[in-house]
């Protein structure tokens, strides 16, 4: 994102009934079911919804007692939770198949801790990690927007509130700021397409949602009437995986920063913490996140990188984008290394990701959220390396 001129730029959000979510959802179901019952099971599942579907895939090891019929009952009181109980997709009668089997014995070879061997990454690959001061919670601000209107809109219809009657879970949301030398500063058009009721007009929509979308932006930014979009389309009646078919790890970009920072190209959900496409991803959102909030830059890029069966990161890169205030990064890169052990089972003890504390990520994005300390979740947005960084350089 340029930090000069004036310009535009794009974000976009998905509601937990999106059928790729419903999928997200499920995986992370399945990931916290095994976790519970051992915290060092291993978790890689893939799910597929469509018409009264639901196809979990993939590889798991952990305790018999977690049993096909059981993971078929946990994904149906997930799609419960969701909200679907329509005629072509419904918790009650939906086909659930489960295809998981035992992870492969190559990889487990690989990725195990033995004797003097630290347990090392699941696979090769490169994650990201950013950070920057545009919102409290230290997210790009399309992005954040675009999560806050959809989550507003899903508090509402959860709590049956009269003035989202007759919207459905499936929704999507698309917000256009205006920015001028770096700076989000309006919004120039937002979109919100949502699954409806037969009978409910467009109209009628867009004077449901107006408060809603006003409320969720800054004071002044909402956009003109004919620049906020609903249903543009007209009808959105037929939704969720009955309209389209859903799989997991879709929205990689809806999950992190809306495309204001490079994206590895691995997904989250389903993945237990020993899969660094997950748990090095975390763990650079609560790096970047520290150095931005500690006041040693304004934006801050981590990259770290990976092979499969090496337990420590091939490299450590750190981008502050000509807006650290008088850092080294060099210096910084070093200090981030001994602050946090950054092996698949360092980041695992430093963050307590061993817990089944995966499904609340699956909607509204893994990042700029608030950490839960009673239930451990979102342990990567906690500022705690804050004292260190600052000491470090003499702040």
């Amino acid at each position: 994102m340029r930090d000069k001129g004036e310009f535009l730029f794009t974000s976009e959000s998905v509601s937990e009934g999106h059928p790729d979510k419903v999928a997200d959802r499920i995986s992370d179901t399945v990931l916290d079911a095994f976790l519970t019952a051992d915290p060092y099971a291993r978790v890689a599942c893939e799910t597929l919804v469509t018409t009264n579907r639901i196809v979990l895939a993939g590889e798991t090891r952990g305790p018999d007692t977690i049993t096909h019929e059981y993971l078929a009952h946990l994904a149906r009181m997930a799609v419960h939770d969701i909200g679907y109980d329509q005629a072509g997709f419904s918790w009650r009668n939906a086909a659930v198949e489960v295809h998981l089997h035992a992870q492969s014995s190559d990889i487990a070879v690989g990725v195990d801790q033995a004797g003097n061997k630290d347990e090392g990454a699941g696979d090769q690959g490169i994650m990201f990690g950013y950070a920057c001061s545009e919102t409290e919670a230290l997210m790009p601000a399309p992005i954040y927007y675009a999560h806050l209107v959809l989550r507003r809109i899903s508090e509402l219809r959860r709590a049956h509130d009269k003035s989202v009657a007759g919207l459905l879970p499936d929704a999507k949301s698309q917000v256009t700021l205006k920015y001028i030398d770096g700076k989000p500063v309006a919004a120039t058009s937002v979109v919100v397409s949502i699954q409806h009721q037969e009978g409910m007009s467009a109209r009628d929509i867009k004077a449901m949602l107006h408060p809603i979308v006003k409320s969720s932006l800054p004071d002044g930014w909402m956009p003109k009437d004919d620049e906020f979009y609903v249903n543009p389309t007209g009808n959105f009646v037929i939704g969720g995986p009955d309209g389209d078919c859903g799989l997991t790890g879709r929205k990689i970009i809806v999950d992190t920063y809306g495309g204001s920072a490079p994206h590895g190209g691995g997904a989250f959900s389903g993945k237990d913490p020993t899969k660094v496409d997950r748990s090095a991803a975390y763990a650079c959102r609560y790096l970047a996140k520290n150095i931005v909030a500690a006041g040693l830059a304004d934006r801050c890029t981590l990259q770290v990188s990976y092979a499969i069966g090496v337990a420590h990161p091939l490299s450590v890169y750190v981008d502050l984008h000509g807006t650290g205030h008088d850092v080294d990064q060099v210096k910084l890169e070093a200090t981030l290394r001994s602050l946090m052990d950054l092996s698949p089972r360092g980041i695992r003890e430093h963050l307590h990701l061993n817990r089944p504390i995966y499904a609340p990520t699956t909607a509204y994005g893994h990042f700029g959220r608030t950490p839960d300390l009673e239930l451990g979740t979102f342990t990567w947005e906690k500022t705690s390396l804050v004292p260190a960084l600052r000491a470090a350089f003499n702040r």
